[in-house]
Order: structure tokens, then C-alpha cells, then sequence
């Protein structure tokens, strides 16, 4: 053995080292091997009974069909192993913790034995299973305790989410998702949330939950604590959140601001959208807040300055200036001529004309414009315009274009019962009175005459150049007819006429050469007492004419009632004649006749001249 040692080498510095041969282990010397065969001594003094009964003791007593609680030992991408202290472990399948995808080993997890051991000597268990037995009892159990609970959003449906609760499915309202509206749905499918129950329907197996109730009153106390460090005029950054017609509500980590539209920009805004984007980052300031009601008004536009302030310090009443029109209204037109600053157009200043008409008749919302500054005021930072200031005001020269007695075309452009409105041309207007419109005819209204929009000669007859009125005329363009008529229609003179209307004083009555006449009812009457009617044709006799208020009375009944008048006064003359005769022939025989005679002679004198004085009368 010396010689042995001797020849062994000793290791070189920087030499590999060289593994040892493993020795083979050495039996001990006080092993009693005849009790060990024998079963009495199995190790450390201890019997093999009492080994078998220590080993049994560290398994669980289990029982098919019943549920328990197990330790997941092994992940892998199919299946879980679990240990539930039984003599084997127990596969479950990946897809049955798919609503848990923070499944780790360690975690505690409940399963179905659903057999202790299958034909290849499996113990075979069942998560689904156990969370399906105890499911409603857990749900209960988190209602009643406001317990917090995990679930996994398996889909989408009509209103919401189906999520996977302890193995039931149950609805999670889109309201109830976020504090913040939800724009895509989708991105939520798959994912494991926690959750409240919120609602149990036991009857029809419902089950309502809510991510929005665990986020709530801890962004409530956040609401509080930011609202109590707020400030009016303090600036902070926010996020838009959402986008409404009337204005834009930003986040600002916790609580949420309006900016009305008003307060987005100093110029004008049809919708937000022009002028901020969802999730946008954008610092605003606190123009407003209520503690009460957590309303807190911001502004965008007042971190800038007013486009007032900046307006050119040159510009004065009577410089011109472009724009676009931004709003319209009936009484005028608001002209942009800077970002935020606007002058009023009033209607009135639109056109030269006098006639009332709508803004809208000019111009329209997008119109580029120039115009005069007629009012401008810094301090109240308002001004108005003007555009008609920007052509020759037609009055001004109106007595050389429009002279008295000059004829010009015109268009109908409203009614009085006095009178027909017209316009020459643009700032021109006049007033054509009902009675000038026509010689012959009898006008209650001007409709009836000419129609709104339609053309229309006219004759100048008056200037007011201070009022700015024309006075007009139509019936003017030709010759008064009624110098003729004065001739024709003399009075006691018989016409043909036709009756055109009949009214409670009376009837028109049409006659030749376009003119019309009038009667009264009891110059109506016709010669076997019946009443002439409309549409009627009869004999009119004139028995007044008057040129200067072109009237012309007539009578029906006067016609025959002075043919019968004129002959009752020559039945009256005849008998005086015949009276007078007798007279003569009596005085002659007087002298002839007896004093007894004399006296009848008398009387009948007396009668004879009694009857010739009622036929003089």
C-alpha cells in the first residue's frame, strides 16, 4: 500500500480537477438482517406496522363525488396537476381554468373527485364541476357579503358582456363596465376582471355583475380630495374623455370637467369635434366648481388672449373689411373678420331698400364679405356693419332718374287695403294709392287688381326725397276717360248695362266702355215689382253723373215710371181742356136762362172749376 502511494502524483496547479469514483455504500456492522427478514425491525427501531400507519396518517381520506380543496403542483399548456394528499395526483384540463389566467402553482383551487382511480389507476377530478356545485351559493354569498370576485369575460351580447361567474354566466351591462364610456367593446373579450354581484334573479337564474361599482367609491373619495385642492384660474392637464354637441368633458385623473362649447375657442364653433379628438391630452383652467354637486366648468379658450386685444389699433369707423358670415338671422348676419372677432350686419344695412324683408334674402352661413365699420366699441368689444354703405345710395340723385311724370316699370312687392307696394330697383320703392290704379274700375282691394311678384308701368306723380317715398300712379299712362264719359252718360240718357254684383245698398252695374255705374235697390225694381238679379240685363236710365268723384248713379224702375207719369199728365191735360170748353159754352148761355135756373147753373160752375183746379195741381 506504501509503494502505492508513493506512486500517485500530485495534482498540478491549473489542472482540472478529476472526479472521484462514487464507493460503493458499506452495510453496518450492527444490521440485525435476521429481524428485517423476519418483518419485526424495519429501520430506526421502528416496526413496519407502525411505518405503514405514519405513511397513512400523511394521506387524505376521500370520498368520490364530494368536492375539496387541492394544491396545483404542475402547470403546463394542456393540463394542471393537483394534490389533494391522496396516494396520486389528479389532471384537470388548462381549458377548465381558462376564466383564471393567473392560475399559478401553490394556489389553493377547489375540484370534483369524480373517481379515485380510472382504468389506468388515475385519480380523475373536475374543476368545473366543483365550481358548478357551489356556484350559487358562492354568488349568494358575494351579494350578501359585497364581496369581490373575479370573473372572465367570455363574449359579447346586445347591451353588455357574458362573464363567467363561478362557472354561471352573468351579465355585465356595458354601463357597468367603466366609469368612462366605452368605445370598443371587443378589447374586453378574454380578459378576467374583478367584479361585484349586484343583482340575483333566483327565479330565472340571473345573475347581474358590475366592474364600475369596485371603481366607484374609491374615485369618489379621489373626486373629493382633487375638488378640495382646486383653485378658480388654476390650470391643469386632462384627457378627453368623451364628446357631446354642447361641449367636451375632460379627465383630469379622477374627476371629470365640462368645456362648454362656448369656452373651446373666441372664435365660432359649430361642433367640438373642430377643435379637440377623443383621448387627446390638453391643459385647460378651472373657471368654475361646486363642492355639492362636483361640477367643475373649464375653459380652453382663456388660455389664450381675446382676439380683441390683439385687433389692429388702426382700424376705425368708416375702413372696409373682409369676412365670412358664421351665423345668420332674421335681423342680420354676424361677420367674422378675425379669429373671435365679429361684427353685426343688420339687415337694415344690407340694402338702400325701405321694403321689410329677412337677412336670409341676402345672405347666407360661408359668404365672404366686405363691409363698412359703422359702430366699432373695444371696451364692450362690439361692432356693426354695413354693406349697402359700399354702393351710391340711389336717393341721392333721384329727382334726375325717377322725375315727376317720368314712366318706369316696377314690381309688385306687397299689399295694403290702401295701396300695392313696389320696387323700381334695389332702394327704390313706391306707393301706387287703390284709387290710381284704374279710371273705370271700382277697386276694394289691389289683389284684384295685380298679383305680389308681378310686373307693373308706373308714372311718377310725387317726390318725397327726405322720406324717402315715391308716390306712383298706373292709371296715369293713359287719358282719362271720363272726359268722354261726360258726354255719353248724360243724364235722363237710356244704357244697356248688366248687374255684376248686388249688395245690401245696392248693385254695380257694368256698362259699355269698361265702366260701371251704381244703383239702389228701389232702382231695382223692375215693371211687374219683381227684383233684378245678378247677371241680369236691363235698360239703365242715368239719373246722376258726377266726373269728379267718377260716379254714375242709374235707375231700372225710373225708366217705366216716367213713361207711366208721362202719360197720366196728358190724361190730366186733356180733361182741362174738355173742362175749360164747358166753362166757355156756360158763360155763353147764362144769359139765356131763368132766375131758377141761374142757381143750378152756379153749383155746377163751381164743380167745373173745382175739377180744373186738381188737374193743375
Amino acid at each position: 500500500m506504501a509503494e502505492e502511494k508513493e506512486n500517485v502524483q500530485e495534482p498540478v496547479e491549473n489542472t482540472p480537477e478529476v472526479k472521484e469514483t462514487p464507493v460503493a455504500a458499506v452495510p453496518a456492522d450492527d444490521f440485525d438482517w435476521d429481524s428485517y427478514e423476519a418483518g419485526d425491525v424495519v429501520g430506526a427501531g421502528a416496526s413496519k406496522e407502525e411505518l405503514a400507519k405514519m405513511y397513512d396518517e400523511t394521506l387524505s381520506t376521500i370520498s368520490e363525488k364530494e368536492v375539496i380543496e387541492g394544491e396545483v403542483i404542475t402547470l403546463t399548456k394542456r393540463e394542471v396537476v393537483i394534490n389533494i394528499g391522496f396516494k396520486s395526483d389528479g389532471i384537470v384540463s388548462r381549458n377548465e381554468f381558462r376564466y383564471n389566467p393567473e392560475l399559478k402553482v401553490g394556489d389553493k383551487v377547489e375540484v370534483y373527485v369524480e373517481s379515485q382511480e380510472d382504468k389506468k389507476g388515475q385519480l380523475v377530478l373536475s374543476h368545473k364541476k366543483a365550481r358548478a356545485l357551489r356556484s350559487w351559493d358562492r354568488v349568494n354569498e358575494a351579494l350578501d357579503n359585497d364581496e369581490v370576485i373575479k370573473g372572465y369575460i367570455k363574449c359579447r351580447t346586445k347591451g353588455g358582456m357574458i362573464v363567467d361567474v363561478f362557472g354561471i354566466e352573468a351579465f355585465l351591462p356595458g354601463s357597468q363596465i367603466d366609469v368612462k364610456p366605452i368605445r370598443d367593446y371587443d378589447m374586453y373579450v378574454g380578459k378576467t376582471m374583478e367584479f361585484k354581484v349586484v343583482k340575483i334573479n333566483p327565479e330565472f337564474k340571473n345573475v347581474v355583475v358590475s366592474h364600475k361599482a369596485l371603481i366607484e367609491a374609491e374615485l369618489e373619495q379621489q373626486k373629493k380630495d382633487i375638488i378640495s385642492k382646486l383653485e378658480k384660474g388654476q390650470v391643469l392637464e386632462g384627457t378627453v374623455k368623451n364628446i357631446t354637441s354642447y361641449g367636451v368633458f375632460i379627465d383630469l385623473g379622477g374627476v371629470d370637467g365640462l368645456i362648454h362649447i362656448t369656452d373651446l375657442s373666441w372664435g365660432r364653433v359649430t361642433h367640438p369635434e373642430e377643435i379637440v379628438q377623443l383621448d387627446q391630452k390638453l391643459n385647460v383652467v378651472i373657471l368654475d366648481f361646486d363642492d355639492e354637486k362636483k361640477r367643475i366648468a373649464l375653459g380652453l379658450k382663456q388660455l389664450t388672449s381675446h382676439p380683441w386685444d390683439s385687433l389692429d389699433s388702426e382700424l376705425k369707423v368708416g375702413d372696409v373689411v373682409k369676412g365670412k358670415v358664421v351665423v345668420m338671422a332674421d335681423y342680420g348676419a354676424f361677420v367674422e373678420i378675425a379669429p373671435g372677432v365679429e361684427g353685426l350686419i343688420h339687415v337694415s344695412e344690407m340694402s338702400w331698400s325701405q321694403h321689410l324683408r329677412s337677412a336670409q334674402d341676402f345672405l347666407k352661413v360661408g359668404d365672404d364679405v366686405e363691409a363698412m365699420v359703422l359702430t366699432l366699441d373695444r371696451d364692450e368689444r362690439k361692432m356693426s356693419l354695413g354693406i349697402k354703405q359700399l354702393k351710391a345710395d340711389p336717393w341721392e340723385k333721384i329727382e334726375e332718374k325717377y322725375a315727376v311724370g317720368t314712366k318706369h316699370k316696377a314690381y309688385v312687392r306687397n299689399f295694403t287695403n290702401f295701396g300695392v307696394f313696389v320696387e323700381i330697383e334695389e332702394g327704390i320703392d313706391g306707393l301706387i294709392h287703390i284709387s290710381d290704379l284704374s279710371w273705370t274700375k271700382k277697386i276694394k282691394h289691389p289683389a284684384e287688381f295685380t298679383a305680389i311678384g308681378e310686373e307693373i308701368d308706373v308714372v311718377v306723380l310725387e317726390i318725397d326725397k327726405e322720406n324717402r317715398r315715391l308716390s306712383l300712379g298706373h292709371k296715369q299712362l293713359e287719358e282719362n276717360p271720363w272726359d268722354v264719359f261726360e258726354s255719353i252718360f248724360t243724364v235722363d240718357s237710356i244704357h244697356e248695362g248688366t248687374i255684376v254684383d248686388i249688395f245690401d245698398k245696392g248693385a254695380v252695374i257694368a256698362l259699355q266702355y269698361g265702366v260701371e255705374g251704381f244703383a239702389t235697390p228701389r232702382h231695382l225694381v223692375k215693371e211687374d215689382g219683381a227684383q233684378a238679379k245678378v247677371d241680369e240685363k236691363l235698360d239703365f236710365k242715368v239719373i246722376e253723373f258726377n266726373k269728379a268723384a267718377k260716379r254714375i248713379i242709374l235707375s231700372h224702375s225710373r225708366i217705366f215710371e216716367d213713361v207711366q207719369k208721362g202719360e197720366e199728365v196728358a190724361a190730366k191735360k186733356a180733361q182741362t181742356k174738355a173742362t175749360k170748353k164747358g166753362v166757355k159754352k156756360l158763360n155763353d148761355n147764362l144769359e139765356k136762362t131763368t132766375l131758377g135756373d141761374i142757381s143750378d147753373l152756379a153749383a155746377l160752375k163751381d164743380q167745373l172749376e173745382a175739377d180744373e183746379n186738381s188737374s193743375k195741381e
